[in-house]
């Protein structure tokens, strides 16, 4: 039969492996008999025919070709819902959920193969068959996807308490011995501090004031929606998780052009029996992550997620957010008039909750101040812009070029902000708004902000090891920034008492620094500080009024007061730093007040 079709090979496809070894006294271009060439092809057709017939038995119970799937990431195999089944020379076998995707896949894989040949299966087997298979090897990189030299899970506390304690213990000798000396000392970096976050808010109002908020255009037709994934991470929810479902799909995206990843960690019954109360939308997806060890943080949950994420965009929503109903709009909208090097997008985070004690007042008037004049400056001036935790969107290529999330870094947000400005990249602020629950509790508060300046001083260790590379990385401009942004936050905290000393000069006390230096510099400390703080109610006063909140303005006086909790949970951090530096201290929601979800 072979020798009645000798050109079989050259005009139809041909399944066939090659041989092992050649026989010998043969050459290699001799090897291939045509009759036997012909057979090959008709019993590979067989098998090819059988495979398909069985795809759907098979999908969730067959073992995908481990070595195709290490030629990419799990992603990518999950984000086509691709399993490669079998090989047959430079052809491969492809159980597909959406087989018209497999050009796609075909071009991902070209320098290994010529061909792929999709056979529809169910997305739900496949998936199940996938995350059986690449569930450990994603486990392990959820943590570890960050180099080393720019995580914090190389930092070794245990060999920084030494050289902390030894510090520590000079600084008390000091204050014994020297008493005037070590305050004048500790009060010139207080200072030095406390302007440098001063000139940072400054340069923001001037910043804010100058900028013109962008026109909300309608938004573009359906055809050029990029595809968005919004994770929403979880973690003993029980009571959130209902709200939530009511104020995610007020959302006016298409459904078809969005998926929101519900992020579990595994051993969490809590959220878990929540979620499957709930009737989910088919937009809504569940992701359970599995344990690795003690490290259970939300960086870790969400680049584990990330695998499941199918958008070209992907985006980060807090348990108890309520975002305007069209920022997803905003998002595709802004990405889409936005220069090449914008591949971030940082919303502005207000509270439904804002009356309900001083604390949720204060808490409202800062982030006021923070999102809607510090940022919007920082971002303007394209500095080093911290991101926040939720409301942020970034283009899905840049983040897994930087590695994702820091796993171990407890302000997971603030970190990926400063590598994406080390990696050249920008991040722009939107005009839209995502509604919170503000802290209105004393110890919840100290909690939660405990674990952001933790994660403020991890973030400078980890980036200021190598400050040449920062430097070059980042330019003069932005390297003062940086500087600005971390020592002016954590200066003002964890010096706060001795600031507050120079209050005793404003109501006619004698300060001790006085026995030390001339009364004229005491007087002018003094001055300044009255400036910096009355250059920080002006920024306070702005930001209740770009909120929309006019009569938040009233309480900018009393931010001092408020500010005072900072400094106890300034010192809990430096003290868990040395510690306890993964360890994620927990904020509790759940009172849902000042918004409806009818």
């Amino acid at each position: 039969m072979g020798k009645d079709h000798p050109d079989l090979h050259r005009s139809s496809r041909v399944l066939f492996r090659r041989p092992s070894r050649v026989p010998a006294g043969r050459r290699s271009l001799d090897v291939f008999d045509l009759d036997q060439l012909h057979q090959d092809h008709l019993d590979n057709l067989a098998r090819l025919d059988a495979i398909r017939s069985a795809a759907t038995r098979i999908a969730a119970a067959h073992t995908p070709h481990t070595s195709i799937l290490s030629l990419r990431p799990p992603g990518f195999w999950l984000r086509h819902r691709a399993a490669p089944i079998d090989r047959l020379g430079r052809t491969v076998m492809m159980l597909m959920a959406e087989p018209d995707q497999h050009a796609e896949v075909q071009a991902s894989l070209s320098d290994h193969f010529d061909e792929v040949i999709p056979v529809p299966a169910p997305a739900e087997g496949l998936e199940t068959s996938l995350v059986r298979q690449l569930s450990p090897q994603m486990t392990r990189d959820a943590a570890r996807c960050v180099p080393a030299r720019l995580s914090c899970r190389s930092f070794d506390s245990q060999r920084a308490r030494a050289p902390a304690t030894l510090v520590a213990a000079l600084l008390v000798m000091l204050g014994v011995l020297t008493p005037g000396a070590t305050l004048v000392g500790l009060g010139a970096l207080a200072l030095v501090t406390l302007l440098l976050f001063t000139l940072l808010r400054v340069a923001g109002l001037a910043a804010a004031l100058r900028q013109r908020a962008p026109p909300r255009h309608r938004a573009p037709t359906p055809a050029t929606l990029p595809m968005i994934s919004v994770m929403v991470p979880l973690y003993r929810e029980a009571e959130i998780g209902r709200h939530l479902l009511r104020r995610l799909c007020r959302l006016t995206y298409p459904r078809d052009r969005m998926e929101v990843l519900l992020v579990l960690e595994e051993a969490d019954d809590v959220t878990r029996q929540a979620v499957n109360c709930a009737d989910l939308p088919d937009w809504f997806r569940v992701v359970e992550v599995p344990r690795d060890g003690p490290l259970t943080t939300k960086p870790r949950a969400m680049n584990y997620a990330l695998n499941f994420c199918r958008g070209e965009i992907i985006g980060v929503w807090d348990a108890e957010d309520a975002p305007e109903p069209d920022q997803l709009d905003v998002v595709a909208r802004t990405f889409d008039q936005a220069p090449p090097d914008v591949v971030c997008l940082q919303g502005v985070l207000d509270f439904y909750n804002p009356t309900r004690n001083w604390i949720s007042r204060c808490f409202t008037l800062e982030y006021a101040g923070w999102f809607r004049v510090l940022l919007q400056g920082i971002a303007g001036l394209r500095l080093v812009v911290p991101l926040g935790g939720t409301t942020l969107f970034i283009r899905r290529a840049a983040l897994e070029q930087l590695g994702a999330w820091d796993a171990h870094n407890v302000t997971e947000d603030a970190d990926l902000g400063v590598r994406l400005a080390r990696a050249g990249y920008r991040t722009e602020m939107m005009p839209t708004a995502t509604y919170e629950e503000a802290n209105s509790r004393i110890v919840p508060w100290i909690k939660q902000r405990s674990r952001w300046l933790k994660g403020f001083m991890m973030t400078y260790l980890v980036h200021m090891r190598a400050p040449r590379d920062l430097f070059k990385h980042l330019g003069w401009r932005r390297f003062l920034g940086f500087q600005a942004f971390f020592l002016g936050t954590l200066g003002q905290f964890l010096l706060a008492p001795v600031v507050w000393s120079f209050w005793l000069v404003a109501l006619g006390l004698p300060h001790p620094a006085a026995t030390v230096i001339p009364q004229q510099v005491v007087l002018m400390a003094t001055a300044s500080l009255i400036l910096f703080e009355a250059l920080n109610i002006c920024v306070w006063i702005f930001g209740a009024r770009a909120a929309g909140r006019a009569r938040l303005a009233l309480w900018a006086p009393v931010m001092p007061i408020y500010f005072m909790l900072g400094c106890l949970a300034a010192y809990k951090a430096l003290w868990e730093v040395f510690v306890a530096p993964f360890f994620w201290d927990k904020t509790s929601h759940g009172e849902h007040g000042g918004i409806s979800d009818s």
